[in-house]
């Protein structure tokens, strides 16, 4: 039960909206008769719906962010955000570039930039808000009206904002050449680091006053602590440094990515891409990391699959990622443990705003902002993922471990989405019990986390049984060591090489479809063609499992055979539910016995005589002169081998030199078995 997730990356032109779109796999136990869905690690419990309950990385469900949900209009996208003083929220969007204010549960239009997106907010000289756009500009948000500010004609895109009190300067973080510059209240600029990069897409004010900034492509954490002083914090090794926060002790967060191919959005060839369509899935790989405040780098996660868009520190002093591709938000306890403290239904995280007056997790695509309300609430429920069984089942008891007061339901399909042919909800089960949805291909099972904030689930079980369907046996395979295998479209060649029989073992091989994975039973047996009684191959207690068997046929007269293979799920099943299916295969030719050489002759260079087997055909009859180890291909005297006695009558003037030579012909049957015979010439 495994998730897998993809990413983006910024482009040179534009680090567009991270949206990309998750999949996952369910597995089960081994199919042997009843078996169960079980949960009880932390990637068993994701893939479906948590409301108000966190998951953690070791596999326990409890109380999570309670979210309210607030959608914004007339916008996908919001790409940044800043909370006030006086409890609003500017948000800064993509498509058009505008910015709204949130607050007390409305969302109202206050300014347009005319650019793309509104790449950063920051709140600096008393209470002004500036705000940047990719196209170079800043704009300065006053008393409610937005002004144009300044014009950067070195980094046309600008990507980061940070305002530091002390300096009352605002630093500016751009690209396509990898510039950081600091800009005064009056507007002017100086360059304050060239990056040999070409984006700097993040910024941060380290406790001693230092600037941090996050570069793209190569995903590293530089320090400028002043003119010409410039060091690397960190080389994530990947492609951008998404974010960067400080804790409460000083430590420098930072999440960065990895993501190797950019996904097609719209693009304008004058400026930045658009961020209007939907990107494709390429795959993405997220990292945080925490620097001590001396200077000790540790990495807390690490995830192969899935990209991290926000970053906060929240007042607990723990580290809070958003994600993309489903929009998850992860709280982070300590090296490799985290928890699942939302799942909402948008694509991505642009923003957490967890420490503001009115805590808030902003989504994109669709544009939602979620006020946070507390912890848990009687609304917590955690849903599971649509669980398969891969034909209709029958389910057993619902079981679980707890503790604290859960309520348990379930309900069952035959879609893969749930939709109104599904069953409703069933009752409440407070105890485990018997699952009383019906029969059903798919299932889902939901806990609803009543009047008890503090209970923790940690396992879930539900045995199934399903509708028992019999496996077929599609083909069988007869080989020797030495033998012909058909091509494609039948053809067995009769020509050559061709190695000897090493022995007279067959090798017997089956192609089975079983559809519900039971552990079958195989019974081989064989007959001669032209009679009617099977012989069993295996003792009677043997039991055959595998799909291959091999046959010893020193014992047996020559001649042309049939096997029988029956394929019984007896093993997985009561005696009531058994179900068989059988096979023959071609004729199967036993053959331990050489074909014999006659009338073997060498008039001068024509070599002539005849093979004779006694099942036939003749499969291959070649000459060679002693000493020189080639041998040289001969065919019948009516060209074909088709027959069990071949006459053959050769000029072998291009290969016999002359004088007297010894010459040596070797021939083949059927089943591979050679003879070799020698005649000097006369």
């Amino acid at each position: 039960m495994v998730s897998k997730v993809a990413f983006l990356r910024p482009s040179r032109r534009l680090a567009s909206c991270m949206l990309l779109a998750l999949g996952f796999t369910a597995a089960v136990a081994q199919a042997v008769g009843t078996r169960r869905f079980v949960l009880e690690q932390g990637a068993d419990f994701r893939g479906g719906d948590l409301t108000g309950v966190a998951v953690d990385s070791t596999g326990k469900v409890r109380a999570g962010f309670d979210l309210g949900k607030q959608a914004v209009e007339a916008t996908d996208i919001l790409y940044s955000s800043l909370s006030r003083p006086d409890g609003s929220v500017l948000l800064g969007t993509g498509n058009e570039g505008k910015i709204y204010e949130w607050k007390a549960g409305q969302t109202r239009l206050i300014a347009e930039t005319g650019g793309l997106l509104v790449s950063s907010l920051v709140e600096a000289w008393g209470g002004v808000v500036v705000a940047s756009i990719p196209d170079g500009k800043l704009w300065k948000l006053e008393q409610g009206k937005l002004t144009p500010f300044v014009t950067l004609t070195e980094g046309e895109q600008i990507w980061a904002l940070a305002f530091d009190v002390k300096t009352s300067q605002l630093h500016v973080a751009t690209g396509p050449n990898g510039k950081l510059f600091r800009v005064d209240r009056a507007g002017h600029i100086e360059l304050e680091f060239d990056a040999p990069e070409p984006h700097l897409v993040s910024l941060a004010l380290a406790a001693d006053g230092a600037v941090l900034a996050g570069s793209s492509d190569k995903a590293r954490l530089y320090k400028i602590s002043g003119p010409g002083r410039v060091s690397v914090l960190y080389d994530f090794g990947r492609t951008e440094v998404r974010a960067i926060a400080i804790g409460l002790k000083g430590e420098v967060f930072a999440i960065a990515n990895d993501v190797r191919s950019a996904p097609s959005v719209g693009r304008r060839t004058d400026g930045p891409a658009s961020s209007a369509s939907a990107p494709s899935k390429p795959k993405g790989r997220g990292t945080l990391l925490r620097i001590s405040a001396a200077g000790m780098p540790e990495i807390l996660l690490d995830d192969d699959e899935e990209h991290f868009t926000s970053l906060v520190i929240g007042r607990d002093g723990l580290a809070y990622v958003g994600t993309g591709v489903e929009g998850r938000v992860y709280r982070v306890e300590d090296v490799r443990r985290s928890v699942l403290v939302a799942d909402t239904e948008e694509r991505q995280i642009t923003s957490l705003g967890l420490t503001a007056s009115q805590p808030f997790v902003l989504g994109s695509d669709p544009a939602v902002v979620h006020p946070l309300r507390g912890l848990g609430g009687d609304g917590a429920v955690w849903t599971s993922k649509v669980f398969d069984a891969g034909l209709r089942a029958q389910f057993g008891r619902l079981d679980w471990n707890a503790t604290g007061a859960l309520e348990f339901s379930t309900r069952s399909g035959n879609t893969r989405e749930p939709d109104e042919t599904w069953s409703a909800w069933s009752a409440a089960l407070k105890a485990p019990a018997k699952v009383t949805s019906p029969s059903a291909r798919f299932v889902q099972i939901r806990a609803r986390f009543v009047r008890d904030g503090s209970a923790v689930l940690s396992r879930v079980e539900l045995p199934f049984v399903t509708d028992n369907q019999r496996a077929v046996l599609t083909k069988i395979d007869v080989s020797s060591p030495g033998s012909e295998r058909a091509s494609g479209d039948g053809i067995v060649a009769s020509g050559g090489p061709i190695s000897p029989r090493t022995g007279t073992e067959l090798s017997l091989d089956w192609s089975v479809e079983n559809p519900d994975r039971d552990q079958l039973r195989y019974r081989v047996a064989y007959k001669m063609v032209g009679t009617d009684d099977w012989v069993e191959l295996l003792p009677p207690n043997e039991v055959l499992s595998k799909t291959s068997y091999k046959w010893d046929t020193a014992s047996l007269p020559e001649g042309r055979y049939r096997i029988r293979v029956i394929a019984s799920d007896e093993n997985a099943n009561p005696p009531g539910r058994v179900t068989r299916h059988e096979l023959e295969s071609g004729v199967v030719l036993v053959d331990n016995v050489a074909p014999v050489i006659e009338g073997l002759a060498l008039d001068g260079r024509r070599l002539h005589g005849r093979v004779v087997d006694g099942l036939g055909p003749i499969q291959r009859i070649e000459a060679s002169v002693i000493g020189t180890n080639d041998w040289i291909p001969i065919f019948p005297t009516d060209s074909i081998f088709d027959e069990p006695v071949e006459e053959f009558d050769v000029d072998l003037s291009s290969v016999v030199p002359p004088g007297k030579r010894l010459v040596s012909v070797r021939a083949y049957d059927g089943a591979s078995n050679v003879v070799v015979r020698s005649v000097f010439a006369r």
